[in-house]
């Protein structure tokens, strides 16, 4: 494995301009909920003085109306990233009314039943109206419980320069776009193989409270307290069976396929298309009020979980598949990260810095074709990562072979090596070698992996869950109240706030078409 990632290395630094490989951009989405003093999810509003969540570009709300999204930029360094999340935090804080605050952990607060999960809402507008019954019909097909689940997305791109010098390296000539496209997918496929690694040494969510569930355990779950599930060895039950996922992919049909641009768009737009007889019987437009867009496999794009995806920036109205075929990949979108509990801010550099050596390693990886007994390997890792990942004698599943978990897990990080090297390069501090050799010691000690030293934690503190996770929420809530005040930035923030609540109230003027017409000609684009 390690040769070919060598061969190419080595000709990077042959063409003395290896640094491009360092100039990639970097952006962060962290979802959080909107807490009340009580301990629930928030029943109020988006608050007002965070400007308008259909129109903000970075404040928006996800599924839930509580179910806040914080977004950067594309960035040209992880720091510059992480400034930015943080003064998008206490831009919220100074926000936030009622005494809410923000919930610490990927798995949510204290659950009072779905109908207590105000779905978020944007405003009349047909995009706003769009995005609502959107997420009513997702409500509808998988129930809305699942769905307040949090975790941050790692949005990351190479530098058009490198792109150009990479293909002269491999010998392509010809048109760069599809060179890149090419490129991403097998770093898409390579995420997807090795992609089990994530919830092992990131997974923050070996817990979840009882309400969450109605008190429904499933099997594999066991009872830490009288208020508290969790796994024996779980690290991510966020990416487990009880987290979102399109659990009826196999009834349903869809098959997404990642062999390239052209096969990924056309299996996203066949499920758009195609109808499923149970989302059927759901009903669209009943007694007047739309329950879901359509009854087809997915109702948009967007409704199929994937771990990570290409993605282009949308404009106007569009299809991210007609972005995708338009203009092409502009940058890869790693979704399987829970919250960190043990940072306010969610994620930490020395994250960063790892998933960034990560991705260059899957890029210059080889990178075949996902079959479909390699799809189904991919999903089994994946899965028993995520409910059992810290047994010490946990077995994958590689090639029609098993292999222990950190027997392959040390080979990735050993193949690693090399690139947090060079990313390295006149760096006096080393972090990517730091976060590297860090992350090599977790996978020979589970005891250090986030998701152990939660239980860890709660069984030293006999805390269950709830009180675990609303503890480190007051003290992260505590770290961003007490940072000094930036006037500057707090004008930006409130520039921002009050120009989405105009773009919003535009849209809503501009309003001429029916919504049942302006969603055909969605649909039908």
């Amino acid at each position: 494995m390690s040769s070919v990632i060598e061969k190419r290395l080595q000709k990077l630094l042959d063409s003395g301009q290896a640094e491009l490989l360092k100039q990639g951009l970097v952006g962060i989405e962290k979802e959080s909920l909107r807490v009340s003093v009580q301990g629930t999810i928030a029943q109020t509003p988006h608050p007002t003085g965070l400007g308008a969540a259909l129109t903000h570009p970075y404040i928006t709300t996800d599924y839930s109306e509580a179910l806040l999204e914080l977004i950067t930029p594309p960035l040209p360094s992880i720091q510059a990233a992480l400034r930015f999340l943080q003064d998008t935090h206490q831009f919220v804080y100074s926000r936030l009314e009622h005494q809410e605050i923000l919930w610490a952990t990927s798995m949510p607060c204290v659950v009072e039943g779905e109908e207590r999960i105000p779905i978020a809402y944007y405003g009349t507008s047909n995009p706003g109206q769009m995005k609502h019954i959107y997420r009513r019909g997702l409500g509808y097909r998988y129930g809305r419980t699942m769905q307040v689940i949090a975790g941050v997305h790692f949005n990351y791109s190479f530098a058009e320069d490198f792109w150009q010098l990479y293909q002269v390296l491999e010998g392509d000539s010809g048109d760069l776009r599809d060179f890149r496209d090419t490129r991403y997918f097998g770093l898409i496929r390579n995420l997807q193989r090795f992609g089990w690694l994530i919830p092992y040494l990131f997974g923050a969510s070996p817990a979840v409270c009882k309400s969450f569930l109605q008190d429904h355990r499933p099997r594999n779950l066991q009872p830490f307290d009288d208020t508290t599930y969790y796994g024996a060895y779980a690290t991510s039950l966020r990416m487990g069976d009880i987290g979102y996922q399109n659990k009826k992919e196999d009834n349903s049909g869809v098959k997404v396929c990642y062999d390239s641009l052209d096969t990924y768009t056309a299996s996203l737009q066949r499920a758009t298309s195609t109808p499923c007889a149970e989302y059927e019987k759901i009903g669209v437009l009943v007694n007047g009020e739309y329950r879901q867009l359509n009854p087809y496999q997915l109702q948009i794009e967007n409704e199929y979980y994937s771990s990570v995806r290409p993605k282009q920036v949308l404009q106007g109205n569009e299809k991210p598949s007609n972005a995708l075929r338009q203009r092409g990949i502009r940058y890869i979108e790693l979704r399987s990260l829970d919250v960190n509990a043990y940072d306010p801010l969610g994620i930490n550099e020395e994250q960063l810095h790892f998933l960034e050596t990560f991705i260059i390693f899957c890029l210059l990886q080889e990178s075949p074709y996902i079959s479909a007994a390699e799809a189904q390997e991919i999903n089994w890792n994946q899965s028993v990562a995520a409910h059992q990942g810290r047994d010490p004698s946990l077995m994958l599943r590689r090639q029609g072979r098993s292999q222990l978990l950190r027997t392959w897990a040390s080979e990735l990080c050993h193949h690693m090596r090399a690139i947090a090297e060079l990313l390295d390069a006149n760096e006096p501090q080393q972090p990517y070698t730091k976060a590297l050799a860090n992350q090599l010691q977790v996978v020979h000690a589970t005891d250090h992996t986030p998701s152990a030293r939660m239980l860890e934690e709660m069984r030293h503190t006999r805390e269950g869950f709830f009180e675990f996770s609303d503890r480190l929420s007051r003290q992260h809530a505590d770290y961003f109240q007490q940072l000094a005040p930036q006037p500057q930035r707090e004008a930006e923030f409130s520039a921002w706030a009050e120009d989405s609540k105009a773009r919003q109230s535009a849209l809503e003027t501009a309003n001429t078409l029916a919504f049942s017409d302006y969603l055909q000609h969605y649909l039908a684009s």
